[in-house]
């Protein structure tokens, strides 16, 4: 039997997979792949799962591999009439070091991710369909299409708006399909130099379109995008390499041949649904298998990402006996409104997108928003997130970076380097603070890590284990904090709680809340919300 098993090998399966593993939970990734995929697909993580990345440790290899966004090249009737980047005036902030995603090929992410999974002794098991599920109360049991089967105590459906996981569950999957808004896709080669690589290229004509991004990492590969070719009576074609050396000719006045070759190739429907049920007892949804929406702004692949960073440690959490079943409730609470905001932002992007390319010089750049980043994502209104907070970060927010300094050694460091990890992170700005840390420490052990963070001018010649300096101040201003002020970090690196130092008891009760069992137990029982048994 296994803790968790993992059903789909995706970057959300993936992410999920690997959060646990490090957690020491016992995890099983299957796919019904028969091996694994090499389409380029998703084209890469923005910001917010930048910051996840990190905090899983494969974020060097990740920008190591890919490349920075590239400036868009619109064209009309074959010529080039306006060169946009969306980026242009952002640069990293001391609260937010990633101000850009990256261009990365899908399976080189998921190659990384299941090269760090397998650092812990995983490997995903490809070729493995879940064809049924029964629970049995304390476990489920899985049943394999080859007539084998398993145990788990619990399951988490990452498999896809095809999902066979949601579908043995029930779930409904609500929405609609714009069966006439199509596009084709596929991995191209196209002969060198015929294109700048240099540039995301975008033919917008009154009878169609076509894009070309080079795939980082690959000297001729690029992501093909178009609409479809249809026959006489309007009517779809499905895609082909024929049919894309057609369009490529058609649009860029380039000959058809430069187009060499296409593989991978696939039709996409705008599909807008989404689940109505995170949950059932010991079965979960995560990523596409919970919703599904316009590819306008890159969210899909990114929304998974934090379904599981959202997911993971309170699975862990639970496994382990140090929170009540009840925190995993917390899961859909949280999640399922990020993604309805999803679908409208996505929905709402697409059709300003398509308004834009009707006139020469309107491209993708419209669909990139300040909000396609994923760092204004947080969840003010979870029963986790207990009333409080200053200036503009409250609890239920992304927590912020800070440059800092290490306080014992003088060494420069950042804020994000001290939460990453499976661990609770209670920060104390002010003397003030101090025995909340000692007694968060105390009780804890190593799944709090309690750090003092002195101002400027204030470090005394022997620092508290683990300090930091707030040299320039940037800590205090990200959160916000003025006085003595402890902050509480969930482990998935939102704010769980803000209090003044007044508040030592409603900081170690919050505490009992995520690491504690029968304590949270209680506490959810009475229905607490504000950390003071008011609700």
């Amino acid at each position: 039997m296994t803790d968790v098993l993992i059903v789909g090998a995706g970057p959300t399966g993936l992410t999920l997979a690997c959060d646990l593993a490090r957690r020491g939970i016992a995890v099983r990734v299957v796919d019904k792949s028969p091996e694994y995929p090499r389409s380029s697909r998703a084209k890469g993580p923005n910001p917010r799962s930048l910051e996840v990345l990190e905090d899983l440790g494969v974020v060097g290899a990740v920008l190591a591999a890919g490349s920075a966004p590239l400036p868009m090249r619109k064209y009309r009737d074959g010529l080039p009439v306006a060169d946009a980047d969306p980026y242009a005036g952002s640069s990293p902030t001391p609260d937010a070091p990633y101000d850009r995603g990256r261009l990365i090929a899908q399976w080189r992410l998921e190659e990384i991710l299941r090269d760090r999974l397998a650092e812990s002794g995983t490997a995903v098991e490809t070729g493995t369909e879940v064809v049924g599920l029964t629970d049995r109360d304390t476990t489920v049991a899985v049943a394999f299409a080859d007539g084998s089967g398993t145990d788990a105590r619990y399951v988490v459906g990452c498999d896809g708006a095809h999902s066979r996981v949601r579908k043995l569950l029930g779930v409904t999957f609500d929405g609609e399909t714009e069966a006439e808004q199509q596009m084709v896709c596929g991995d191209v080669e196209i002969t060198p130099g015929v294109l700048d690589r240099d540039v995301w290229h975008q033919w917008f004509d009154e009878d169609g379109a076509v894009m070309f991004c080079p795939v980082p990492g690959t000297r001729t590969g690029w992501w093909y995008q178009s609409g479809p070719e249809r026959d006489a009576e309007g009517r779809a074609l499905a895609p082909s390499l024929e049919g894309f050396r057609r369009l490529f000719a058609r649009h860029t006045r380039l000959p058809a041949g430069h187009l060499t070759g296409a593989a991978l190739l696939s039709t996409y429907r705008v599909n807008v649904r989404m689940a109505d049920r995170y949950r059932v007892g010991r079965v979960l949804l995560a990523g596409d298998a919970a919703h599904v929406h316009a590819i306008a702004g890159g969210l899909g692949m990114n929304t998974g990402i934090q379904d599981a960073f959202n997911l993971g440690w309170k699975l862990a959490q639970v496994l382990r006996g140090r929170a009540g079943d009840e925190l995993l409730d917390t899961y859909e609470e949280e999640r399922l409104p990020v993604a309805a905001w999803t679908l409208d932002l996505t929905s709402e992007r697409l059709r300003a997108t398509l308004e834009a390319i009707r006139k020469p010089g309107g491209g993708l750049d419209t669909a990139v928003t300040p909000s396609t980043t994923g760092l204004d994502r947080g969840y003010r209104w979870s029963s986790l997130a207990r009333p409080g907070g200053h200036g503009g970060v409250r609890s239920g927010d992304r927590a912020p970076d800070a440059p800092c300094a290490d306080a014992g050694t003088g060494a420069p460091t950042r804020l994000f380097r001290v939460l990453a990890g499976p661990h609770i992170t209670v920060l104390g700005f002010g003397p003030g603070t101090e025995h909340t840390l000692r007694e968060a420490a105390a009780a804890h052990g190593d799944t709090v890590r309690t750090v003092r963070v002195y101002d400027a001018g204030n470090t005394p010649e022997a620092p508290l284990p683990g300090a930091l300096h707030d040299r320039d101040g940037h800590a205090r201003t990200a959160y916000g904090v003025a006085g003595d002020t402890v902050v509480v970090i969930r482990p998935d690196n939102h704010v769980g709680l803000i209090s003044d130092a007044d508040g030592h008891g409603a900081a170690l009760r919050y505490l009992d809340v995520l690491d504690g069992a029968r304590e949270a137990d209680r506490m959810w029982g009475a229905g607490m919300v504000d950390g003071t048994g008011k609700g």
